[in-house]
């Protein structure tokens, strides 16, 4: 049996109001400029250079909460007047241009030194200080991505390339409430010829 909201007024009509405590509220961190051409070499190698397109676009807050209103959880599924919708892999593979047959990235990766991975694939480690640590913050990454000079190496690009892609797991495909992206996906950057193989 399929639930009905009958209200005059729609829950989403509380998104408008600035006082209301209802109002759900996004978190952007996407990068507002596009990669550098020479960047883009690295990512499209690694599979991610149509999610390196996207730009940021001002959020819809009174949308998203009535798209929010209406997922039922149950079947996972949104309900609307003229049926049932629901966002499939398909979906996500035609948008963002990801591979959806390959290898799959599930669960936690431990590591016996972690600031030791970071200085191996970026160069440097935001963990200095600490001697264990699970995740990288957008903002060093950010800092990270603009350090690059014209006269870079080519090992540095492969760095940078990876700190970018560090940043649209977290912050684009991946993210949550977190200001970090799980260093667990780093390991898979270390050959971005292999990128591809992974969904």
């Amino acid at each position: 049996m399929v639930e009905l909201i009958r209200n005059d007024e729609h829950i989403s009509d509380a998104a408008n109001n600035e006082n209301s405590f209802r109002v759900l509220r996004g978190r952007v961190s996407v990068l507002k400029k596009a990669p550098d051409a020479r960047l883009m070499a690295y990512l499209e190698l690694a599979g991610f250079g149509s999610v390196a397109l996207i730009q940021s676009s001002d959020l819809r807050f009174d949308l998203l909460f009535a798209l929010v209103e209406r997922w039922r959880p149950k079947t996972h599924t949104f309900h609307f007047p003229c049926g049932e919708c629901t966002v499939t892999l398909e979906d996500v593979a035609l948008q963002l241009g990801l591979p959806i047959d390959g290898s799959l990235v599930t669960g936690v990766s431990s590591f016996t030194d972690p600031a030791a991975l970071c200085y191996q694939l970026l160069g440097d480690s935001p963990g200095d200080g600490e001697s264990y640590f699970f995740g990288i913050k957008f903002i060093w990454l950010k800092a990270k991505i603009g350090q690059l000079s014209a006269t870079a190496t080519e090992g540095e690009w492969m760095r940078v390339a990876r700190a970018y892609i560090m940043h649209m797991l977290g912050a684009v495909l991946m993210s949550d409430a977190n200001d970090s992206v799980h260093l667990m996906y780093l390991p898979l950057l270390a050959d971005f010829s292999i990128g591809r193989s992974y969904n």
